[in-house]
């Protein structure tokens, strides 16, 4: 690796560690509550449905474009083939 890139790596490192340092006593929540105010199990529980449907929309969603563009590679090759026979 240059010595730009090293520099550059370092400067990113330097910066995350400062950020986390500066933004720890506001992740923490004092009494339960934080960001969202009051938390309790009804909102846990229908949070992590959310990520778990979030995560199996994106693998379906992620997986009909690979299809598509699977699909229309092999439409390319099979007109190159076609084409250059």
């Amino acid at each position: 690796m240059s010595k730009v890139r090293i520099r550059a790596a370092a400067a990113v490192s330097a910066i995350t560690v400062f950020a986390f340092l500066v933004l720890a006593p506001v992740a923490m929540a004092a009494d339960g509550v934080g960001l969202a105010g009051r938390v309790d199990d009804k909102f846990i529980t229908f949070f992590c449905f959310g990520v778990i449907a979030f995560f199996a929309a994106f693998v379906i969603v992620m997986s009909l474009i690979q299809g598509r563009l699977d699909a229309k590679k092999e439409r390319r090759r099979h007109d190159l083939d076609r084409f250059n026979s």
